[in-house]
């Protein structure tokens, strides 16, 4: 198989950007997509060019780490899939394919494909985890979950953080990321105590990260390859506005 590859290059977060275009070959169908731009870079690197930087850890679908935006998707056209996951048949010999950086203000490109996402790493400081007393470790029943609650709480951990979300939206929110983040402690016993300053501290630091707002297009529940769901944003929306009225200060 054969391909046009048309990729931004960016040679630093302060450096103006440009659309780049390689003829790639010798793909097999099997490929994923970044095989692909690994066969790319050897013969950049053979001609003594600069390679594409790209981000990628696990390639197993699992990090996120490998965020592009496809063909103006981020990850892919394909549904339910992180870039790693998409594989070269799933494009026509001879297309050509479009490969850009997640655009967004809190999402600034260090190098080509590459972004910052250090904003969400914040928002999860701000507030998402359980504060707990130090001690032995307790018995794993000694707490009681019910099972819808259970089940519903690993449904929205299922967030990898990947920020497709972000990318997709038009307002480049990230309130599907951050509401995942604070539905799945919420709904377990142990995360009750600061289940209103955790939705206040997380939404107070997503805004101050430069997210946009949430105005329903469902963009992002389409592109996350988790498939998190929007009804996460309208519970983080109650948590943050009852917290918010009852907050002492």
């Amino acid at each position: 198989m054969r391909f046009k590859l048309h990729v931004w290059r960016q040679s630093g977060p302060n450096a103006k950007g440009a659309m780049e275009a390689h003829d790639v070959d010798g793909i097999t169908p099997e490929m994923s997509f970044l095989e692909m731009i690994d066969l790319l870079n050897e013969k950049l690197l053979a001609d003594g060019k600069e390679p594409i930087a790209f981000e990628h850890d696990c390639r197993e679908g699992i990090c996120g780490a490998c965020s592009m935006v496809i063909d103006g998707v981020p990850h892919s056209p394909e549904r339910a899939v992180t870039t790693c996951q998409v594989h070269m048949r799933s494009f026509q010999d001879g297309d050509d394919i479009h490969v850009e950086p997640f655009r967004a203000k809190a999402f600034p490109v260090l190098k080509d494909l590459v972004v910052d996402r250090d904003a969400f790493d914040r928002i999860i400081q701000a507030g998402g985890y359980v504060s707990v007393n130090t001690g032995g470790t307790p018995d794993a029943n000694e707490i009681q979950i019910p099972k819808v609650a259970a089940e519903s709480a690993m449904d929205a951990a299922a967030c990898i953080g990947c920020g497709a979300c972000v990318a997709a939206c038009p307002n480049a929110s990230a309130m599907l990321f951050t509401a995942a983040k604070i539905a799945h402690l919420g709904q377990l016993p142990q995360g009750q105590v600061e289940r209103g300053a955790r939705a206040r501290a997380m939404v107070e630091q997503m805004d101050a990260e430069g997210f946009g707002n949430c105005t329903n297009h469902y963009e992002c529940m389409d592109a996350c390859p988790k498939e998190i769901h929007v009804e996460w944003i309208a519970r983080m929306n109650r948590d943050y506005l009852k917290a918010s009225l009852t907050a002492k200060d």
